[in-house]
């Protein structure tokens, strides 16, 4: 979200043509994506979870050669026909010995975060994972049983010694929670959820805690005079500033914009992008064109 003529686009463009101040931005998600993409021959690079040149080119090779829209984006289509590796998401089954998967490969990248490296991020839950598995749950008080659910996830996703607060944090959400509420409040203000989830991960990559140099925040990043707009006309209350909070204001004022623009959902994502007076007053600015053409390709992988 902007109200500058020309300011760039938020931190994160998932796996899409990142500009060079996303780098250094570490995500599970993509680290489970290099893993598959790694396992078809097209990914060459590290395992960091950094979304960056090498990862998007990859995923774009692998599209071409699978007949998918080549955007550089690994969605769930992309994420089909990644085969055992692309599936499922971190968090939608108890993991234990032997399986095999995305959520595996997330496993072992957050073991490894948290300095239990399981000797390897490969999406197969073997002995090394294992014993990964068991160093962390007995470090955290955790019943040391080797089976990946509920409790060791949210360890998991906590960070105890610095950092921003994750999925344990009352102010905080991991990306896993965000695509949820996401669908949540966009299904109770009445907005497509599809459409919801395009923004935000347009915008922030489902990360509730980064800032743009412009001053927008949160996974809807939302710029401090937009929340104060929505707090008093939209709604009239006060939102606390929290991923939750965040993403109502983001909805809210999405839902705004539709109404404003006639349920044209073009201008209206330009009016979110570039400000809605500043697109009724030039039409749209050629980066807010490539940004609304972004956000639509992306509401078709959601």
């Amino acid at each position: 979200m902007r109200t500058g003529r020309y300011v760039a686009f938020a931190s994160v463009l998932a796996l899409l043509a990142v500009p060079a101040s996303t780098e250094g931005v570490v995500t599970p998600y993509v680290a489970g994506a290099q893993v598959a993409l790694r396992s078809h021959g097209v990914y060459a690079g590290p395992i960091d979870g950094v979304r960056g040149p090498q990862t998007a080119r990859a995923a774009r090779t692998f599209q071409r050669r699978h007949g998918l829209a080549v955007d550089g984006i690994v969605g769930p289509r992309t994420r089909a026909k990644l085969g055992r590796l692309g599936k499922p998401l971190f968090g939608k089954r108890l993991i234990k010995r032997g399986m095999v998967g995305w959520d595996v490969s997330v496993l072992q990248f957050r073991l490894a975060r948290r300095g239990v490296p399981p000797r390897g991020i490969d999406g197969f839950f073997g002995r090394n994972t294992l014993g990964a598995v068991r160093t962390f749950q007995s470090r955290r008080g955790l019943a040391v049983d080797g089976l990946v659910g509920p409790a060791t996830r949210r360890e998991l996703r906590e960070r105890r010694h610095g950092g921003s607060p994750q999925a344990s944090s009352p102010r905080g959400a991991s990306p896993e929670e965000v695509y949820r509420m996401l669908g949540r409040w966009a299904r109770y203000y009445g907005v497509g959820s599809r459409l919801v989830r395009a923004v935000a991960w347009m915008e922030s990559g489902f990360q509730w805690n980064v800032t743009s140099s412009a001053g927008a925040w949160g996974v809807m990043q939302v710029m401090p005079g937009t929340w104060r707009f929505v707090e008093r006309v939209l709604m009239g209350w006060n939102v606390k500033r929290t991923a939750r909070g965040n993403i109502r204001v983001g909805i809210v004022y999405l839902r705004y914009l539709l109404r404003g623009f006639g349920g044209n959902t073009r201008l209206a994502l330009a009016g979110y992008y570039q400000g809605p007076r500043a697109v009724r007053r030039h039409g749209l600015y050629d980066e807010t064109k490539v940004y609304v053409r972004t956000v639509l390709s992306l509401r078709q992988r959601f």
